[in-house]
């Protein structure tokens, strides 16, 4: 974690600044603790990567392999102390995300010439560089990084720690990883120029996730894309949505969607899931703007 991040980031409990204790750092805060001293809450810095759960014992339960890993990574005692605390009151849950996260990180490596992504980088590239910029579910950090690239500020947000440990390796001095729930106040009340949502809107209810980013948007763009595949079984969101219900949405917050994208539109996206299988999505790309 780079410590300009301080700056921006605030208890997810209760809004308050986080105080940092750092254990190990080199270039970056490798190892260390962020605390609400006004709740006591503490979220890890483990390899760079801050995990800001509200409730990380909660977290390692659903990934209980990821728990053993980083208790492995940690060199510190205070950290091994907090990681052997968290494991020790952790409820096990029969279906561990550790390996699914893990497999889709590699699915996403292996998926980083799709077009789609080359489109995105395009309209991208068109738009104002901005001060500050966040992507929710950011992943291997493809987008994130390119951002960087002429952007001020720039992070990535995702509940991947796998995902984030492969973002971590293309390091910049303006552009932080942060493992975290989507819908968290991660950074408070702070405002953002640019805010991208790829692909995202089957892990949360899309309008409550639409209504958040526009509060944190006063002037600026909103960049979403989602190919509408909200069958995930039990796991599925209750309201979903469909290209027309999601333009109306984003003009009922105030947005203004892009002449160029007011019409669905059907960018291919494929992801290469093993060296036999290709998923083959039809994404619809809108561009707002408030």
């Amino acid at each position: 974690m780079h410590e300009f991040s301080l700056n921006f980031l605030r208890c997810v409990r209760c809004g308050s600044k986080l105080e940092l204790d750092v254990f190990k750092k080199e270039t970056e805060i490798d190892e260390g603790i962020l605390e609400c001293k006004k709740c006591t809450l503490c979220f890890p810095i483990i390899k760079k990567i801050p995990i800001i759960w509200d409730d990380f014992s909660k977290y390692i339960s659903e990934r209980m392999m990821l728990g053993g890993k980083l208790f492995n990574f940690a060199s510190h005692d205070k950290m091994k102390k907090f990681l052997k605390h968290s494991l020790s009151i952790s409820k096990r849950n029969t279906d561990d995300r550790t390996t699914l996260e893990e497999r889709w990180s590699t699915i996403y490596q292996n998926s980083q010439k799709s077009k789609f992504y080359s489109i995105i980088k395009n309209e991208l590239d068109a738009m104002p560089k901005s001060k500050l910029v966040l992507e929710y579910g950011c992943s291997i950090g493809i987008m994130t990084s390119f951002l960087a690239n002429s952007n001020q500020n720039v992070f990535g947000i995702d509940r991947s720690f796998s995902a984030i440990s492969v973002a971590k390796k293309t390091q910049k001095d303006n552009l932080d990883y942060f493992v975290a729930d989507l819908m968290s106040d991660v950074f408070g009340k702070t405002k953002f120029d640019l805010i991208l949502a790829l692909n995202v809107l089957e892990l949360v209810e899309p309008k409550d996730l639409l209504k958040y980013i526009s509060q944190q948007i006063l002037k600026g763009h909103f960049v979403i894309s989602d190919p509408y595949d909200f069958d995930r079984g039990k796991n599925s969101v209750k309201k979903p949505l469909d290209e027309l219900i999601l333009r109306t949405s984003l003009e009922e917050l105030g947005f203004t969607i892009s002449v160029k994208t007011k019409k669905p539109s059907y960018l291919t996206w494929n992801l290469k899931l093993n060296p036999r299988s290709t998923l083959n999505y039809k994404v619809d790309l809108i561009i707002a703007k408030k």
